[in-house]
Protein backbone atom coordinates (compact mmCIF):
# COMPACT_ATOMS: atom_id res chain seq x y z
CA UNK A 1 0.00 0.00 0.00
CA UNK A 2 1.31 3.29 -1.04
CA UNK A 3 0.33 7.03 -0.52
CA UNK A 4 -0.04 9.59 -3.30
CA UNK A 5 0.22 13.35 -3.21
CA UNK A 6 -1.76 14.61 -6.52
CA UNK A 7 -1.97 17.61 -7.56
CA UNK A 8 -4.85 17.73 -9.77
CA UNK A 9 -5.24 17.32 -12.47
CA UNK A 10 -3.44 14.00 -13.33
CA UNK A 11 -3.10 11.78 -16.41
CA UNK A 12 -4.53 8.57 -17.01
CA UNK A 13 -1.02 6.51 -15.80
CA UNK A 14 -1.46 8.31 -12.15
CA UNK A 15 -4.80 7.19 -12.02
CA UNK A 16 -4.47 3.33 -13.36
CA UNK A 17 -0.89 3.86 -10.84
CA UNK A 18 -3.66 3.17 -7.90
CA UNK A 19 -4.41 0.57 -5.81
CA UNK A 20 -7.18 -0.53 -3.48
CA UNK A 21 -5.71 0.13 -0.10
CA UNK A 22 -3.57 3.20 -1.33
CA UNK A 23 -4.31 6.35 0.16
CA UNK A 24 -4.28 9.77 -1.54
CA UNK A 25 -4.26 13.36 -1.05
CA UNK A 26 -5.29 16.02 -3.51
CA UNK A 27 -4.58 19.61 -4.00
CA UNK A 28 -5.74 22.35 -6.12
CA UNK A 29 -8.80 21.72 -7.59
CA UNK A 30 -11.58 19.62 -6.73
CA UNK A 31 -15.33 19.96 -8.34
CA UNK A 32 -18.20 19.20 -6.48
CA UNK A 33 -21.32 17.15 -7.99
CA UNK A 34 -24.29 15.48 -6.99
CA UNK A 35 -28.00 13.79 -8.39
CA UNK A 36 -29.40 17.32 -10.05
CA UNK A 37 -26.27 18.39 -11.58
CA UNK A 38 -25.83 14.87 -13.33
CA UNK A 39 -29.41 14.56 -14.19
CA UNK A 40 -29.36 18.25 -16.07
CA UNK A 41 -25.49 17.38 -17.48
CA UNK A 42 -26.70 14.24 -19.04
CA UNK A 43 -30.79 13.36 -19.35
CA UNK A 44 -31.33 17.36 -19.77
CA UNK A 45 -28.38 17.70 -22.27
CA UNK A 46 -27.03 20.70 -19.98
CA UNK A 47 -23.36 21.40 -20.58
CA UNK A 48 -20.68 23.51 -18.10
CA UNK A 49 -17.53 25.55 -19.05
CA UNK A 50 -15.54 23.85 -16.44
CA UNK A 51 -12.86 21.47 -17.95
CA UNK A 52 -12.96 18.49 -15.95
CA UNK A 53 -10.06 16.78 -17.78
CA UNK A 54 -7.84 14.64 -15.37
CA UNK A 55 -9.90 16.12 -12.57
CA UNK A 56 -11.39 14.43 -9.54
CA UNK A 57 -15.42 14.85 -8.46
CA UNK A 58 -16.46 14.90 -5.24
CA UNK A 59 -20.19 13.70 -4.84
CA UNK A 60 -21.39 16.55 -2.44
CA UNK A 61 -23.91 19.72 -2.10
CA UNK A 62 -22.31 21.69 0.42
CA UNK A 63 -23.81 24.17 3.01
CA UNK A 64 -22.58 27.32 1.28
CA UNK A 65 -23.05 30.98 2.34
CA UNK A 66 -23.70 33.56 -0.08
CA UNK A 67 -20.99 36.22 0.53
CA UNK A 68 -19.39 39.86 -0.90
CA UNK A 69 -17.12 38.16 -3.98
CA UNK A 70 -13.28 39.20 -2.52
CA UNK A 71 -9.67 37.18 -3.25
CA UNK A 72 -10.97 35.22 -0.49
CA UNK A 73 -14.49 34.23 -2.02
CA UNK A 74 -13.75 34.70 -5.51
CA UNK A 75 -17.26 32.67 -6.27
CA UNK A 76 -19.49 34.78 -3.83
CA UNK A 77 -19.74 31.55 -1.64
CA UNK A 78 -18.27 30.53 1.74
CA UNK A 79 -17.83 27.07 2.21
CA UNK A 80 -19.79 26.29 5.54
CA UNK A 81 -19.65 22.14 5.67
CA UNK A 82 -18.83 20.31 2.55
CA UNK A 83 -19.74 16.57 3.57
CA UNK A 84 -20.08 14.07 0.95
CA UNK A 85 -23.04 11.55 -0.18
CA UNK A 86 -23.63 8.20 -0.56
CA UNK A 87 -22.46 7.23 -4.30
CA UNK A 88 -24.49 4.27 -5.65
CA UNK A 89 -27.69 6.31 -6.94
CA UNK A 90 -25.03 7.91 -8.98
CA UNK A 91 -23.74 4.75 -10.30
CA UNK A 92 -25.25 5.52 -13.93
CA UNK A 93 -23.14 8.28 -14.11
CA UNK A 94 -19.45 7.57 -13.61
CA UNK A 95 -18.78 6.02 -17.53
CA UNK A 96 -20.38 9.63 -19.39
CA UNK A 97 -18.85 11.82 -16.63
CA UNK A 98 -15.19 10.05 -17.90
CA UNK A 99 -15.82 9.13 -21.28
CA UNK A 100 -17.59 12.86 -22.21
CA UNK A 101 -15.85 14.83 -19.62
CA UNK A 102 -12.39 13.25 -18.98
CA UNK A 103 -12.91 12.83 -15.06
CA UNK A 104 -10.38 10.15 -13.58
CA UNK A 105 -11.41 10.39 -10.18
CA UNK A 106 -14.61 9.69 -8.50
CA UNK A 107 -15.29 11.03 -4.17
CA UNK A 108 -18.17 9.20 -1.81
CA UNK A 109 -19.38 7.27 0.47
CA UNK A 110 -20.78 3.60 0.06
CA UNK A 111 -19.01 2.66 -2.84
CA UNK A 112 -20.11 2.37 -6.27
CA UNK A 113 -21.05 -0.85 -8.58
CA UNK A 114 -20.33 -2.85 -11.50
CA UNK A 115 -20.82 -0.53 -13.91
CA UNK A 116 -18.29 1.95 -12.35
CA UNK A 117 -15.47 -1.08 -11.96
CA UNK A 118 -15.75 -0.97 -15.54
CA UNK A 119 -15.47 1.96 -16.38
CA UNK A 120 -12.75 2.77 -14.39
CA UNK A 121 -11.02 -0.28 -15.35
CA UNK A 122 -11.45 0.74 -19.79
CA UNK A 123 -11.02 4.49 -18.52
CA UNK A 124 -8.71 4.20 -15.89
CA UNK A 125 -10.05 6.17 -13.22
CA UNK A 126 -10.55 5.07 -9.28
CA UNK A 127 -13.23 5.26 -6.38
CA UNK A 128 -11.61 7.28 -3.43
CA UNK A 129 -13.94 6.65 0.02
CA UNK A 130 -14.70 8.94 2.51
CA UNK A 131 -15.87 7.54 5.80
CA UNK A 132 -19.63 9.15 6.61
CA UNK A 133 -19.66 12.09 9.25
CA UNK A 134 -16.28 13.40 8.49
CA UNK A 135 -17.66 16.51 7.31
CA UNK A 136 -16.75 19.22 9.75
CA UNK A 137 -13.10 17.47 8.41
CA UNK A 138 -13.35 18.27 4.99
CA UNK A 139 -14.75 21.55 5.07
CA UNK A 140 -11.34 22.29 6.81
CA UNK A 141 -9.24 20.96 3.24
CA UNK A 142 -11.40 23.40 1.43
CA UNK A 143 -9.27 26.35 0.84
CA UNK A 144 -12.02 28.42 -1.19
CA UNK A 145 -15.12 28.13 -3.46
CA UNK A 146 -13.25 29.27 -6.80
CA UNK A 147 -16.45 29.62 -8.69
CA UNK A 148 -19.78 28.03 -9.96
CA UNK A 149 -21.53 26.63 -12.52
CA UNK A 150 -25.22 25.54 -12.88
CA UNK A 151 -25.89 27.63 -10.30
CA UNK A 152 -29.72 27.48 -10.53
CA UNK A 153 -29.64 24.07 -9.15
CA UNK A 154 -28.37 25.50 -5.73
CA UNK A 155 -27.16 23.71 -3.91
CA UNK A 156 -26.68 21.07 -6.37
CA UNK A 157 -24.49 23.42 -8.51
CA UNK A 158 -20.96 22.33 -10.11
CA UNK A 159 -18.50 23.63 -7.60
CA UNK A 160 -15.20 24.40 -8.28
CA UNK A 161 -13.32 24.13 -4.62
CA UNK A 162 -9.71 25.38 -4.09
CA UNK A 163 -8.40 22.69 -1.83
CA UNK A 164 -5.19 21.73 -0.06
CA UNK A 165 -4.39 18.32 2.09
CA UNK A 166 -7.65 16.90 0.92
CA UNK A 167 -7.00 13.84 2.50
CA UNK A 168 -6.08 11.19 2.97
CA UNK A 169 -8.44 9.51 0.92
CA UNK A 170 -8.76 5.73 1.09
CA UNK A 171 -8.72 3.84 -2.95
CA UNK A 172 -11.97 1.60 -2.78
CA UNK A 173 -12.16 0.78 -6.26
CA UNK A 174 -9.04 0.96 -8.99
CA UNK A 175 -8.78 0.71 -12.22
CA UNK A 176 -7.77 -3.54 -11.97
CA UNK A 177 -10.95 -4.72 -11.40
CA UNK A 178 -10.82 -4.45 -7.69
CA UNK A 179 -13.26 -3.79 -5.04
CA UNK A 180 -13.35 -3.30 -1.37
CA UNK A 181 -17.12 -3.07 -1.55
CA UNK A 182 -17.03 -6.63 -3.70
CA UNK A 183 -14.78 -8.12 -0.98
CA UNK A 184 -16.66 -7.39 1.85
CA UNK A 185 -20.14 -8.38 -0.56
CA UNK A 186 -18.34 -12.07 -0.98
CA UNK A 187 -16.66 -12.22 2.73
CA UNK A 188 -20.34 -11.25 4.00
CA UNK A 189 -21.72 -14.62 1.62
CA UNK A 190 -19.41 -16.59 2.61
CA UNK A 191 -19.69 -15.82 6.58
CA UNK A 192 -23.61 -16.20 6.35
CA UNK A 193 -23.20 -19.56 4.20
CA UNK A 194 -21.28 -21.09 6.94
CA UNK A 195 -23.46 -19.84 9.62
CA UNK A 196 -26.65 -21.41 7.68
CA UNK A 197 -24.52 -24.56 7.73
CA UNK A 198 -23.83 -24.42 11.32
CA UNK A 199 -27.29 -24.40 12.38
CA UNK A 200 -28.82 -27.25 9.64
CA UNK A 201 -29.96 -24.53 7.21
CA UNK A 202 -30.44 -25.37 3.79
Amino acid sequence: MAHHEFTMPIDEAQARALRIGDTVTLNDTLYGIRDATQIHMFDRGRKTRFDLRGHAVIHTAPNVKKVAQSAAHPAGYAPLCVGTTTSERMERFTRPLMQQYGVRLVIGKGGLREASAAAFAELGGAYLAIIGGTAALETTWVEAIEDVDLDDLHPESLWKFRVKGFGPLLVAMDSHGASLYSRVREAGRAKRAGALRRLGVG
